[in-house]
Parts: structure tokens; C-alpha cells; sequence
């Protein structure tokens, strides 16, 4: 059950908690409308709480795990604030140049030392100044927490929203290519726990890919694995998009294993082989894989593309019927170039923003 916090006042010793159980959000098919409701971007990277105390500034992860010596930068950064004493709820996130947050060049910059790259997302105040907040309504926070972040810094961001308008706020996002919405109750307190006065939702893209292949089984699943995926590019190669596993019911996997058993050939039909290791999902053993003439082709669902230009949390919605060749519809260039695909935005989530606010009118 939610813990709901006291309202706004002084603490025992003047000192933020050391830690507070994050508010969690229940993922919605479409974003909430009404006044009632405030909607925020989506980030797509770790959630993070700061805890400034004077110089001992923690990066709190959503467990209460203390990971500030993973982000140097970002301490460093928190710590000029003009706060006394803070407690800070946010997102930090690794920005493409298009502004789009991408966890797989997240993962990255943490592999290859770069985490001064990142960028801590703040968008809910719960202490400040020897007093707590939680308490208060939503919007209140958000209006304290704005004036602490006009410092300046490149790694420190205050996270904007809107006031209504729900449904079309989530279509511009996803148009510009962003993860999804974060709807909140305007009105109420900071909820630990809690998953219903905020409400995420996605944006989910869908597309047509070629079947290359597919894994043999494991555990209790029958007939197949999971799908190997292929796109061609305009010049006609043929490359790995990713797998597909999730959605497809027990008789649909018979129906493709049958569906996939004449077309089985020996040769690999890709232009280049499938990379073995992924920062998503288990690697690829290409000793259970078997190839097939890429004659089938499937819908998917996906959310996004990865660095590595793989497709990222994959759900199958059927085959298409009547084809026997590969659909335009299966072609695209590289996939983090191609528009329609990586669909950028504008040159920083805060142009994203002010965009939003411009258009959601029209």
C-alpha cells in the first residue's frame, strides 16, 4: 500500500530523508485528458533521486542503492544548486543529437567511462530547505523545483509539462519520436509506491519486417523460439533487424514452424551476419538458429531502435497475408537515419517541449 507523506513543514532535524520510496507510475493505452492532469515527456534512461545535504550530495537509485560515484558529473553538478538542502525526484538520461534520451547509448556511456555525457532530468521536488514537500500538491513542487535549475549547467535539465490536453500532447510525442507520457494528478501529494495518480504511455511503432530465420526452443515453449528479423535497405541488401518472441501464442508458433519448415536453407540470406551480443535481450546462439528463404513477412510492434541498430522490445501481431515477397513496406535505410524510423525531433527535449506547447492548440 502507498505511504502518503505529511504536507509541506519543517523536518526533525532539518536534515532531506535519506531515502523515499519512488512514486511509480501504471502504464495506460492513451494519456488521460482534463484539466486535472499534468503531462511530461517520457525519458528514457535510469531513475535517479538526488539528495543534497550541504556538500554530501547522493545519487539514490529507485532500490535506495547509492550510485554517485557512478556520476561525478553529475554530483558536481547538483552540487552548485541554490539549495540548502534538497530531495529531488528525476530521470537521468543519455540525449541523442536529434534530443531524443536513448537507454542503449546510456548503457554505453556508462561501458565506455562517458557518464559525464548524461543529463539528470528533474521533475518533482519532495524536500527543500529544512522543510519537506511531498505533501503538497504537485504543481506547488514543480513551481519550487523550477527556480533551482537556472544554473545553467549542461547536465541538469528541469523537466516541463503541460496542463491538459492529454491525448494530443502523447500524438505529438510519439510523432517527434519520444518514448511516451507521464500523466500526474496536479493536485495530490508525492505518493510512495503509489501506481495510480500517474500514468505512463507509450508509443509504440509498427512495422513490417522479412523472416531470416528462427531459434530452436527452450524450456517448456514449443516449435520456435524466436523470429530472426530482416529489413532491406534501398539498395537491396538485406540486414538483421532483431528478434521477436513475445505475443505469439502457442498455436500461431505451430502454424509458423510449419509456415517456416519448406522455406529452411542452409545458407545464411543476410548481407552480413547478426552481431552475437546485444546490451538487450540474451545473446544470439547461431548454433540454434536456422535459416530460412526471406519469403515471410510479419507485423511487429517495437518501441525503439537501438544504437546498434536493433529493434528494442518486440511484440509480434501477425503475419502478412498474401505476400510471398518482401513488401515495400519492409524496406528502409539505415534504421537511426532514416526519418521515418528515427522520426527527430528538434535540436533538445526543451524545443521538444515549447513545440508542444505551440501546436497542441492547433
Amino acid at each position: 500500500m502507498a505511504r502518503h507523506p505529511k504536507k509541506s513543514g519543517k523536518s526533525a532535524d532539518g536534515h532531506p530523508p535519506t531515502w523515499i520510496e519512488p512514486q511509480l507510475t501504471r502504464l495506460a493505452d492513451e494519456a488521460p485528458d482534463g484539466p486535472g492532469w499534468v503531462h511530461e515527456i517520457k525519458y528514457d534512461g535510469y531513475r535517479m533521486h538526488a539528495r543534497i545535504d550541504g556538500g554530501d550530495v547522493r545519487l539514490l537509485t529507485r532500490s535506495g542503492l547509492d550510485w554517485s560515484h557512478r556520476y561525478q558529473a553529475t554530483v558536481a553538478a547538483l552540487r552548485v544548486l541554490n539549495a540548502r538542502n534538497a530531495y529531488i525526484d528525476g530521470e537521468l538520461a543519455a540525449v541523442r543529437p536529434d534530443g531524443v534520451t536513448s537507454f542503449s547509448r546510456l548503457q554505453a556511456a556508462m561501458d565506455d567511462g562517458r557518464t559525464g555525457e548524461l543529463i539528470f532530468f528533474a521533475f518533482d521536488l519532495l524536500f527543500l530547505n529544512g522543510e519537506s514537500t511531498a505533501g503538497l500538491p504537485l504543481i506547488e513542487r514543480k513551481e519550487r523545483l523550477e527556480p533551482l535549475f537556472t544554473t545553467g549547467a549542461s547536465e541538469l535539465r528541469f523537466s516541463e509539462h503541460i496542463i491538459g490536453n492529454g491525448p494530443k500532447f502523447r500524438e505529438h510525442a510519439c510523432r517527434l519520436g519520444l518514448e511516451g507520457a507521464v500523466s500526474k494528478r496536479i493536485d495530490r501529494p508525492y505518493a510512495p509506491g503509489d501506481r495510480g495518480l500517474w500514468v505512463k504511455t507509450k508509443c509504440l511503432n509498427r512495422e513490417e519486417f522479412v523472416v531470416v530465420g528462427w531459434t530452436d526452443p527452450t524450456g517448456s515453449r514449443p516449435h520456435i523460439g524466436s523470429l530472426l528479423l530482416g529489413y532491406y535497405t534501398d539498395d537491396g541488401a538485406l540486414r538483421y533487424a532483431g528478434r521477436v518472441g513475445a505475443g505469439i501464442t502457442v498455436a500461431e508458433l505451430k502454424r509458423l514452424a510449419g509456415r517456416l519448415a519448406p522455406l529452411k536453407v542452409a545458407r545464411m540470406p543476410l548481407g552480413a551476419p547478426p552481431p552475437r551480443d546485444s546490451r538487450f535481450g540474451s545473446p544470439l546462439e547461431l548454433s540454434r538458429v536456422h535459416w530460412v528463404k526471406p519469403e515471410l513477412v510479419v507485423e511487429v510492434t517495437y518501441l525503439s531502435w537501438t544504437e546498434e541498430n536493433l529493434l528494442r522490445q518486440v511484440s509480434y501481431q501477425g503475419e502478412t497475408r498474401g505476400q510471398t515477397r518482401a513488401p515495400s513496406g519492409s524496406r528502409h535505410t539505415a534504421p537511426l537515419t532514416n526519418p521515418r524510423i528515427s522520426r527527430k525531433g528538434s535540436a533538445n527535449l526543451l524545443d521538444v517541449k515549447r513545440a508542444s506547447r505551440q501546436r497542441l492548440d492547433q
